[in-house]
Formats: C-alpha cells, sequence, structure tokens
C-alpha cells in the first residue's frame, strides 16, 4: 500500500514527498483510514512505528476539509503528550506533513517562559500540542479555551499514568466537549489503562498493531555482564568501535548521566546530557547536535529521553539496566525505528541480574551474552574461561552466535 491509496490531499501527499515517505507504516495504513471515517482509536503500538503520522495526517486532512471564518483562532484539535521533548516532536510532525495546509499549530510546554506560548495562542491557532502542566496552567490564566476542540489525542498514555499526570488528564478531559473525535495512543495495554481509555473514548475501534510488550524484530540486543566498578571500562573499549558514530547511553538517574557525560568527555569523546535539571534550550541544543552528529554519545536518563527522535539512530547502550521492564522496550525503541536495523547494548553488573531476568520474560526472549570481552563479572570469570576454550572449537566457529560475536567486537588499542 502507498500513501497515494488512502486518499489523502495532494497538499499532503507533496509533504510527505518532500519527507521521503512512499508507504505508510504499520500502525499508519490501519489508524488513518479509520480516523478519517470519524471513528475513535484505541491505538496500541510500540515506539518507533511511526504512530505521530498516524493521527497527524488524518487530523491535517479532517480540518483542512473544513476552513471557515468561525474557525479563525480556535483552537480545534489537542494533542496531550507527557514531555517537552516528546510534544517539540510531534510540533515538528505537524509542521512537515502540513507545510501546504493552510494550518497552524504551536507547542507548550513547562519549564520555559511563557509569553512566546501565550503571544502564538492569542494570535490564535488549530492545533495546539501540549503537556499537561503547562496547558491546565494557561487554561486556568484564561489564554485557552477547549469548548471548539474537535479532535482530541491523548498520546503516551502508559508514560502519562507512570508520570502521575492521571488526575491532569481527567481534569483536562473534564472540560473537553462531549461531542468531540478522541484518539488515545499506548505503547502498552495494561488493565489502568484500558480503563481510562474507557472514559475517553466512545464505541473506538481498535488498532493493535504489535504484541504490546514486544522488540523490533531489527534491533539486535546483547549482553556484557560487568562488575558495577568495570562499567566506565567497558563503555570506553566499546566505544573505540569506530563503526559506533552515534550512541544514545541511558542511565537511571540524573546524576549518573552527568558523571558518565564527564567521563566520556575527559576521554575526548563528544558527548553532552540530557534530563530533567537541564535548561530547556539546553536539551535542545543537546539534541540538536546530536541529530546532527557533533555530539557523538547523548547520555540521558528515561524521562528525558522519551520523546528522542533521531533518524537511523544505529546504537544504544544501556549503561544501567532499567529497573522496570518496560524501560527497556521503550529505551531501545530509540534506535531500530520504522524498519531501520539498530543494536542495543546492556551492562547488567550482579544487582540488575534479577531485572534483565524480568526483562527477558516481559518480552519473551533470551538476550544473547557477549562472553568475549575484557571485564567480565567477578563471579562469572570461571564462566568466561569455559567459554573461551568453547569458542575455540570448530562447530562454535561455524556457529551464528560466533559470526554475530565477530560482526559487534569491538576495535581494541594493542
Amino acid at each position: 500500500m502507498s500513501f497515494q491509496s488512502l486518499n489523502l490531499l495532494q497538499p499532503i501527499l507533496n509533504s510527505l514527498h518532500d519527507e521521503g515517505y512512499s508507504t505508510p507504516t504499520p500502525i499508519q495504513e490501519q489508524a488513518i483510514p479509520i480516523i478519517m471515517d470519524g471513528n475513535d482509536l484505541l491505538g496500541c503500538a510500540q515506539t518507533g512505528t511511526g504512530k505521530t503520522a498516524a493521527f497527524a495526517i488524518p487530523i491535517l486532512q479532517l480540518l483542512s476539509q473544513k476552513i471557515t471564518n468561525e474557525h479563525k483562532k480556535k483552537i480545534r484539535s489537542l494533542i496531550v503528550t507527557p514531555t517537552r521533548e516528546l510534544a517539540i516532536q510531534i510540533g515538528e510532525s505537524f509542521q512537515a506533513y502540513g507545510r501546504y495546509i493552510r494550518l497552524n499549530h504551536t507547542v507548550i510546554y513547562g519549564g520555559v517562559n511563557q509569553f512566546q506560548q501565550t503571544t502564538a495562542l492569542q494570535k490564535g491557532v488549530d492545533i495546539l500540542i501540549a503537556t499537561p502542566g503547562r496547558l491546565l496552567d494557561l487554561m486556568n490564566q484564561g489564554f485557552i479555551s477547549l469548548r471548539d476542540i474537535e479532535i482530541f489525542v491523548l498520546d503516551e498514555a502508559d508514560r502519562m499514568l507512570d508520570m502521575g499526570f492521571i488526575h491532569d488528564v481527567r481534569r483536562i478531559i473534564s472540560v473537553l466537549p462531549q461531542k468531540r473525535q478522541s484518539l488515545f495512543f499506548s505503547a502498552t495495554l495494561q488493565p489502568e489503562i484500558i480503563k481510562l481509555a474507557g472514559t475517553i473514548l466512545h464505541n473506538p475501534k481498535k488498532v493493535e498493531v504489535t504484541p504490546s510488550a514486544s522488540t523490533a524484530d531489527t534491533i539486535g540486543q546483547y549482553i556484557y555482564f560487568v562488575d558495577k566498578a568495570n562499567k566506565n571500562a567497558l563503555l570506553m573499549d566499546l566505544l573505540r568501535n569506530q563503526s559506533i558514530k552515534t550512541a544514545l547511553v541511558f542511565t537511571r538517574t540524573k546524576y549518573g548521566a552527568d558523571k558518565v557525560m564527564r567521563l566520556l568527555v575527559k576521554n575526548n569523546i563528544k558527548a553532552e546530557a540530557i534530563h530533567g535539571n537541564k535548561a530547556q534550550n539546553a536539551r535542545q541544543r543537546a539534541l540538536a547536535n546530536f541529530k546532527a552528529q557533533t555530539t557523538r554519545v547523548l547520555v540521558a536518563t528515561d524521562i528525558a529521553a522519551r520523546g528522542i527522535d533521531v533518524d537511523n539512530l544505529g546504537f544504544v547502550i544501556n549503561y544501567e539496566i532499567p529497573n522496570i521492564a518496560e524501560t527497556y522496550v521503550h529505551r531501545i525503541g530509540r534506535t531500530g525505528r520504522a524498519g531501520a536495523a539498530g543494536t542495543a547494548f546492556s551492562f547488567c553488573d550482579a544487582e540488575e541480574k534479577a531485572y534483565l531476568k524480568d526483562i527477558e520474560k516481559l518480552i519473551n526472549r533470551k538476550i544473547p551474552v557477549i562472553h568475549d570481552h575484557p571485564f567480565p563479572l567477578t563471579g562469572d570469570i570461571a564462566e568466561a574461561i569455559d567459554n573461551q576454550e568453547k569458542r575455540r572449537r570448530p562447530e562454535y566457529m561455524q556457529s551464528g552466535m560466533a559470526k554475530s560475536r565477530r560482526n559487534w567486537r569491538p576495535n581494541r588499542d594493542r
């Protein structure tokens, strides 16, 4: 199927052509016709499947088909999303797909001065992309009215719950018009997510393009067992592989992200950190540098990284294993996006083995272990020696694992 077959307006098709898009992803192929028919939608799709375009494209089409003078300065579509980065990313998507459409949009989020945002709102916008806190704040100040909303989107609903936004979301829903089209997207469909969807949607169509806890088949996943004290050394060893042009490194804490960033900079690797304590302009600058590949390594916490969307990002490194299994799926989903290939390396120390077990149970697969590295977990040294002997055997050298290991072995200084 092509975008041409979805009966999209020519200006939108021209925009998609400019972006190099010709074939919709599964979530787009299924969701776009449902939305354009005016149905409510419950969409379950893992990160990186193209779900932003799945709702942005039909919203642009539906709103552009009925533009009148009475619509001027009225907010007709609202997209609520949990993080600043994701809000900005969605805004960029509307800009790209709607460049030839006479609709305007703005993005509002906290952590920055509100002046530019309120100025844009006073000029009038058709589409508003917002984080919950700043949206409620500007509603309370009288800058925003939601009485004319025709299409409402709740994006990343599972993340909303994780971040404690459920009460804010309910307050927003309570002031929306009863007569509206609602679209609900989540990477997982846990019972509490289904319950929340039931309060928002009316007779929804459901689209679930992948199992809720799966990882993309295009992502190669590998585990390094390593002592916590040796993670820095292992990271430096891995980054000696010059085929790793850029890498997104995850830590669990803001302090940890800054610490890893300083280590890399000290070793002449261009790196920046992105987390909640960073000013918004600093976060956007770091992300822009990473996209331009002037920064080789971006070190991030989970809350800051949810909205990171970098074309052809080849490598994700879990410096620390996440203590929530679903977070692993979201992390490695930053690579292998929209069918592209990617690689995810994870450093697992002794205390994190329980987290790894939870992850493998969630994704229903064993993650291959790379034993041949200079910093094996202390308790696993004997096992590592045995594995070295095993790798010398002819039957192992002919195996797929041996080939995979040779492909990803870092180039080391001798």
